[in-house]
């Protein structure tokens, strides 16, 4: 062990050397939690919000509010992996903490907008400085024991998974009580008190403390292509992208769909909510029990397993029963959500230490490209036919089932 991170963990007040990771884990898991859901505070309600500013057409609304929803996650799909290697080279916790100040400044700058172009601008700001979500995932898996990256790795993702969930609910109330425009201060106090639990909590100086860091294979520079090099991480990539793809296909069709099945008009809204919720909390459960399956079943198991269950959820939602749409949406969120975590563990399990950054920026992007094509292509193909998204997804879940089972290295997930 060195020196360097022997002094943490024998000074007066520090914690001990064994709970020190675990410190680092529950300050990024807050950190996210909060940023998550501040962020669900007010973006939910941009549609009403474009409203205030003057937009009165249905279409013109539509249009402002996708390009400002959609020109964040583009922005930060293209430069996630730089911001990793920056994170790499001059540690990930002074880059986090830039990405949280600048979505407190600029969140509250959204309370003052005054044009639609205002908001787009904003938008595209923070897509040039968000990245806390992979850098958070990354600082996650750096902090654990090799042993325990799964459980790190799962909390982390539970937190971003939850908070959406909480989000909307909390901006509703807020943005009854005070309005959407005051709404947006709220928004940047959450990303203020995250701001501070990883400045307090997170120590930089804990990191490798249970073990020495991996090297990469020739002891050099981690480059792009070196990534792309190690041991299953395209698959995982592959993966990674198919099942963000299929998790975000069903927001533009499923209210359809619940309609369309015989639902009231009037209880489209409330019953699609529960199904989305029971998704987002069932796939909160997968992300959190998946280090448990880890430790009994390789990843290559777990990974396909959760793919064939989605498979299996996508499929029944076009049975068309109410009672039936519930169970798939079970299945489907704790399938989709073990798959995801079991496919950054096993991704993290060969980045080097010194790596972290830049490979989870790697996935990030893949995730994000899921996130941002998956709802153009599943509006068009309902314009034809609802049960068709279902379909496409329960074939890309197969398929990437079968090629995670028939291909995927073995390989010890964690280095001991």
């Amino acid at each position: 062990m060195s020196t360097k991170h022997l002094a943490p963990s024998t000074a007066p007040g520090t914690p001990a050397p064994g709970t020190l990771w675990r410190r680092n884990v529950y300050a990024v898991t807050a950190a996210s939690f909060l940023g998550y859901t501040g962020f669900t505070l007010v973006m939910p309600f941009l549609p009403l919000f474009i409203g205030q500013l003057g937009v009165t057409d249905v279409g013109h609304v539509a249009m402002w509010t996708g390009v400002s929803l959609g020109v964040t996650p583009g922005l930060t799909a293209i430069l996630a992996p730089a911001w990793g290697r920056l994170g790499d080279r001059y540690g990930r916790k002074i880059m986090v903490e830039r990405s949280l100040i600048s979505f407190v400044v600029l969140m509250a700058a959204m309370a003052f907008v005054t044009r639609p172009w205002h908001v787009l601008a904003l938008r595209a700001v923070q897509g040039l400085f968000a990245g806390y979500g992979s850098l958070s995932v990354a600082m996650a898996a750096e902090s654990a024991p090799r042993d325990r990256m799964p459980q790190a790795i799962g909390l982390v993702q539970t937190a971003q998974r939850l908070g959406p969930g909480v989000g909307p609910v909390i901006g509703g109330a807020l943005a009854g009580l005070v309005g959407l425009r005051r709404a947006f201060i709220g928004t940047a106090l959450f990303y203020a008190v995250g701001l501070i639990v990883v400045f307090w909590f997170y120590d930089e100086h804990a990191i490798d403390a249970h073990g020495p860091a991996r090297e990469s294979a020739d002891g050099g520079r981690v480059t792009f292509k070196n990534v792309l090099t190690f041991q299953n991480f395209v698959l995982m990539m592959a993966v990674i992208f198919g099942l963000q793809f299929v998790d975000r296909s069903f927001g533009p069709v499923l209210p359809l769909y619940v309609e369309q099945i015989g639902v009231a008009h009037g209880n489209v809204a409330v019953l699609s909510g529960v199904l989305f919720s029971i998704m987002a909390a069932t796939g909160a459960l997968g992300h959190h029990f998946c280090g448990r399956l880890l430790k009994r079943y390789p990843a290559r198991v777990v990974i396909a397993g959760g793919a064939a269950a989605a498979a299996l959820g996508s499929g029944l939602l076009g049975v068309g029963s109410f009672l039936v749409l519930i169970a798939a949406s079970v299945i489907l969120g704790i399938g989709i959500g073990a798959a995801m975590t079991a496919s950054y563990s096993a991704a993290g399990g060969v980045i080097p230490s010194g790596a972290h950054g830049a490979g989870f920026g790697v996935l990030t992007s893949a995730s994000l490209a899921g996130m941002a094509s998956s709802p153009f292509i599943a509006g068009f193909l309902g314009g034809a036919s609802i049960r068709v998204v279902f379909f496409v997804d329960l074939g890309i879940m197969a398929v990437l089932a079968a090629l995670v089972y028939r291909t995927m290295e073995s390989a010890e997930l964690l280095q001991r």
